[in-house]
């Protein structure tokens, strides 16, 4: 068929709207409505649900004041007199059933089914809404592999969130043609696999890939404007590079607990220029490296150390931060004296001397020992710091210091055997 000049279709639309009475909604999108409709579990359509009031012997877009047609998308744009849906949203629903193989939907904008039971795999023809923005397919039953053809999606998709489904398989590199997208979510899944390098993804400030079994090391570098960085409780194991953080200057939360990570901890973690939470609790780390200048410049608020295999002496520098307000080295392998620079921060008066004291100080289930530091027995219960100090190899920390409770101290033999230095 060759071309039709414009007045043309003018006239074609015209005899549309005739035929249809006053039919406003553009047919390609009735007939997409009716293609997810169908693909529906009738069983978990209630009577009062809103696909109920889906009736289709009216014009979807020209009944949505009236009983029928009440909700579940939006008709914004208007298209040479006809509309078009920009918005389908069924949000914690509870609808069952498959997704459509077919979606023409070309000025959807939203696609959010969050929390629903949909099954089956994610359809590659997503690609085809070309002005979609929001991609949700979070909480539902979908199963299979992320499609190579979801980095096909238009570079103006701006969120994806595929996380709470039942999802399989590596993570697709070709995730970095999305080129705008800002958000990624894909947390609570079977995804496995190697981390990709998603470095193509200059606008992502928002990735979450926890919960899953990827494998592997780190990637050398993530993309630069995150903010938030979360791959807990997978099974990652290696190092953390050198240069891990290097790339990305606006990370403010790096979340990498749970884990099979190993070695020592980078020093330019402690002087990164925007991080805030540090959380890298639940690896293998051994030790962990002076940073220049004793992270004086640090704006880390709370760090997270615990239940690792690190030995040597409490960090001091971790006492001169002076933002730092949550510390937990609890379950490692620390031995020595509590650094009277922890102790002075923990009695601290908000805001004295531009430093924020320790709300938090999780120190038990190491091998401390010597006298607990004189400011610390200034505290009282109630005082609003919380301090932990049992399973320790201290001197005089009864259970009736509340900063002793929680935990007797090792005993004497253990202590010596770990630590012969011990008088």
């Amino acid at each position: 068929m060759g071309y039709l000049p414009s007045s043309f279709l003018l006239i074609i639309v015209f005899i549309e709207l005739c035929f249809h009475g006053s039919s406003i909604t553009h047919w390609e999108d009735v007939q997409a409505l009716k293609q997810f409709r169908n693909g529906v579990n009738s069983n978990s359509v209630g009577p009062g649900s809103c696909l109920a009031s889906w009736d289709f012997s009216v014009d979807p877009c020209d009944s949505l004041s009236g009983e029928k047609f009440t909700c579940g998308f939006r008709c914004d744009a208007v298209v040479s007199g006809v509309s078009r849906i920009t918005e389908l949203t069924l949000d914690r629903a509870g609808y069952s059933g498959s997704l459509s193989s077919s979606w023409n939907l070309p000025y959807l904008q939203t696609l959010d089914l969050t929390s629903n039971y949909f099954t089956g795999s994610i359809p590659g023809a997503f690609s085809r809404l070309t002005r979609l923005q929001r991609l949700s397919l979070s909480g539902n039953l979908l199963n299979g592999s992320i499609p190579d053809s979801v980095g096909s999606l238009p570079n103006s998709l701006e969120e994806l969130l595929l996380d709470n489904n039942n999802l399989q398989g590596p993570i697709p590199r070709s995730l970095n043609g999305l080129k705008n997208l800002k958000r990624l979510e894909l947390q609570g899944n079977r995804l496995s696999g190697e981390f990709p390098e998603l470095t193509q993804l200059s606008q992502l400030y928002f990735l979450d890939a926890s919960n899953n079994a990827i494998s592997g090391d780190l990637p050398s570098t993530f993309p630069s404007n995150l903010i938030e960085l979360a791959l807990r409780n997978n099974s990652l194991q290696g190092n953390i590079p050198a240069n891990l953080l290097n790339n990305s200057v606006y990370l403010q939360v790096l979340d990498l607990s749970y884990n099979n990570l190993t070695g020592s901890l980078p020093p330019d973690l402690f002087t990164h220029p925007s991080l805030e939470q540090l959380t890298l609790a639940y690896n293998q780390f051994r030790w962990v490296l002076v940073p220049a200048n004793w992270g004086q410049n640090s704006e880390l608020i709370a760090v997270d150390l615990s239940n690792n295999d690190i030995h040597g002496f409490l960090p001091g520098f971790l006492g001169w931060m002076p933002k730092l307000s949550a510390l937990s080295l609890e379950n490692n392998k620390f031995s020595g004296m509590i650094p009277t620079q922890y102790a002075l921060k923990a009695v601290a008066e908000e805001g004295q001397g531009g430093v924020a004291p320790f709300e938090r100080l999780l120190l038990g289930g190491n091998y401390l020992f010597g006298l607990i530091p004189g400011p610390l027995l200034q505290l009282r219960s109630g005082s609003g710091v919380t301090i932990r100090l049992g399973d320790n190899c201290l001197y005089e920390c009864p259970e009736s210091f509340y900063f002793c409770g929680g935990g007797i101290q090792k005993s004497l033999m253990e202590c010596k055997a770990f630590t012969p230095v011990i008088p």
